[in-house]
Formats: structure tokens, sequence, C-alpha cells
């Protein structure tokens, strides 16, 4: 089992932004992803299983809703934090991120905004330290991109709903205990439910054979004819807006997470360019070598500024949709680059499980498809600065 040797670049002293605050909290985190997720990850990651032990350690450094409020067992933190978080957990493994930003940010975050005061205390202290695990279901077998054409629906049945339909790609689903699935009522308007494992005809199966994520738990949500208590219906947002909300703080998460995967693949690859030899020198010192490093920092501090900025935007509430857009689009454009380039550097032994790049790149091909594709995300831009939909007849 090879140590750990991850060293964080900050070519732009990025930490004289931070707050001691900012800097304790990522520290930590970094500190546990050292300690617990990169000595087992490439084995879970063959064995294609999520390590679950690891979901108490997720929770006690603020893995799971770091922005909630410390009252309904949150941190109390800020955004900047929440992507610190999300930046060291996502170093460590792209999978293990999803299982923390679903939790927070598609179960805590619409519990928290969209919830009941009954809803918050009864879910939200246990979703905080991962005695519950929750998962979101809002992509459809037939409803990707276009969500607000799900055919998912519940009806009013005088004393309870009832739910049928499926949603497909849900991390955390396997195991989860509960989901926040998005519905369509008997007029069409687009509702968010709480559905608990053990309700009848509610079944999560398993999605196996995945080449990304391979130590993240991913399924189904199916349900038959659900009888979901009137009580568990979200009370304070309808509407597609809700959903897209929570996408929000997730898509933000991942910009966040991104440059994580970046640094691990820049930082291995100048590591392994500093000491493999080849002519009679290091390859680091080759010019072709240099100019994929140089490009790799590069990058890596833009999406840094690029994540700070927005981070700051999240926190006096004036970070648009569309800005978080292109922060996700640009970053994980940018990891995913990075890491093909990085694996290149390795040569053969970049595609073994010796060294994390590989896994970073399989992993990155499901980050950039998933919470909005890449070329989605390009039109949320585009629409935004032309004023023109180009996703809408």
């Amino acid at each position: 089992m090879k140590p750990d040797l991850f060293q964080a670049p900050d070519y732009y002293n990025l930490d004289d932004l931070l707050t001691d605050e900012h800097k304790l909290v990522r520290d930590s985190a970094r500190a546990w992803v050292k300690r617990e997720v990169s000595p087992i990850i490439e084995e879970y990651a063959q064995k294609a299983e999520f390590p679950k032990q690891i979901i108490k350690g997720l929770g006690e450094i603020g893995g799971f809703g770091p922005y909630i409020p410390v009252e309904y067992g949150g941190a109390g933190l800020d955004q900047i934090s929440y992507g610190l978080i999300m930046q060291e957990i996502e170093r460590g493994d792209s999978g293990v991120r999803s299982t923390s930003s679903v939790q927070s940010s598609l179960v805590m975050y619409p519990i928290w905004k969209y919830g009941n005061e009954e809803q918050r205390v009864k879910y939200l202290p246990k979703l905080a330290t991962g005695e519950f695990i929750g998962c979101f279901g809002l992509t459809e077998p037939d409803h990707g991109s276009d969500p607000g054409s799900m055919i998912t629906n519940f009806k009013d049945m005088g004393d309870h709903y009832l739910l049928n339909g499926a949603k497909m790609w849900i991390s955390n689903a396997p195991f989860a205990d509960i989901a926040v699935v998005w519905a369509k009522n008997e007029e069409g308007r687009i509702h968010g439910l709480i559905v608990e494992r053990g309700m009848e005809g509610f079944s999560t199966p398993e999605t196996h054979n995945k080449w990304s994520l391979r130590a993240s738990s991913t399924g189904e949500l199916i349900f038959d004819n659900v009888k979901v208590p009137k009580e568990n219906l979200l009370p304070n947002k309808s509407g597609l807006g809700a959903p897209l909300g929570c996408l929000d703080s997730a898509r933000y998460g991942i910009a966040w997470g991104a440059i994580g995967a970046a640094m691990d693949c820049y930082d291995t690859a100048l590591r392994y360019a500093k000491e493999r030899i080849q002519f009679g020198k290091p390859i680091a010192g080759t010019q072709l070598q240099q100019k994929k490093l140089a490009e790799m920092i590069t990058e890596i501090t833009k999406a840094q500024l690029l994540t700070w900025r927005l981070g700051v935007l999240r926190n006096e509430g004036k970070a648009t949709t569309s800005q978080i857009s292109m922060a996700k689009r640009n970053n994980v454009d940018m990891a995913i680059h990075i890491a093909r380039e990085a694996r290149q550097m390795l040569g053969g032994m970049g595609i073994t499980g010796e060294y994390s790049i590989m896994r970073h790149m399989m992993n990155l091909e499901s980050v950039i498809t998933y919470e909005g594709t890449h070329d989605i995300h390009l039109l949320i831009t585009g629409m935004d600065v032309t004023g023109i939909p180009a996703f809408k007849s």
C-alpha cells in the first residue's frame, strides 16, 4: 500500500484569501482523506464497492451538510468551507464526493429549504452524522437533461399519496434510508416527497458493470403504488425550480471537487516526472513534459480563482445558476483534460491501480455528464448571454 504523499498546489497563494477557519476545515478534511480514504480506495474501486465504513468519518469532517445550521445537526459553515471539503474529498475519489454532495445538497438542502420544521428536526440531525443516508430522485430512464418531462407521479388518495414511476442513475440508492423524490401531482405540478426505505412497493436495484465511479453505489428507484404519508410532502416550494435549486448547490460543490481530482493528478504526474529517468535525466527536464505540467498548474490556478469568487458570491446570496453552470462545466473539463495528460506522462504505469490517475479519469467521465452535461451547461451560459434558449423549441 503506497503512502499518500499528496501536496496541494497553490501557485497564486490562494491561502491568503482564506480565513483561519477555512484552512482548518480544509486541512482536517485533507488529513482524514489521507488516513481513511487513500489507503483503501483503489481496492474498493477494483471491487466496485462503496466503503461504508467511512460514512461516520464523512459526518465528522463536515462532509454531510456543512452549511446546515447547527440546530439541525450541521456545522453552520459558509459556502467556501463547503467547497473546500468537497475539493479534499474528491481529491480522494469522485465517488466518495458524490455520496457526500448528494447527502448535503440534494437531500439535506431541500429538507432544510423546502421542508417544514417537523421534517427538519426528524431527518437533518441523522443525515448530518451519517446515521441516515439519503438519495435524490430526479433523472428518469427517458428523461435526463429534460427533467420537466418526468412521468413519475403521485395521486391524492385522501389520507396518503400514491406514488408511481422510476428514477435512474441514483447515487446512494442501493443503501439509502430515505429518498427525496420529485414527481408530478394530478395537475402536473412537480413536488418533492420524502420516501423511506421499507415503504411497500419501493425498491432500489443496484446498477452494475460501471467503468466509472466504481467506488460509489449507484442504483434505481422503483415506485409501484407506494403509499407516502401526506406529512412527507415538502411544502415550501414546488415546480421545476425546486429540484434545480438543489442542483445549484450540488453543481457548486462539484466545481470545487473537480479541482481536487485535478490537483491529485497533477501532483502525481509532477512527482513521477521528477523521479522517472529516461535518456539519462528526469523526464521533468524535457520540454514536452514541462509544457504539460505548466499548462496543468495554470488551469488549476484559474479554476481555483473561479471557484473562490463563486464561493464569495454564494456567501453573499448573489451567485446565479448560470455562473454555477460555468464553473461546473469549466472545472470538470479542466480536470478530465489534466487526468488524460497526466496518464500519458506516466506511460504504462498510468493505467495501473498503483497510481490514482486512471481511476480519476474514469470517474470524471461520469462527473462531466451528471447534474447537467457538459453541453447543457454550455447552453445555459449561451442562453444567459444571448437571452435565447437553444434547448427549447
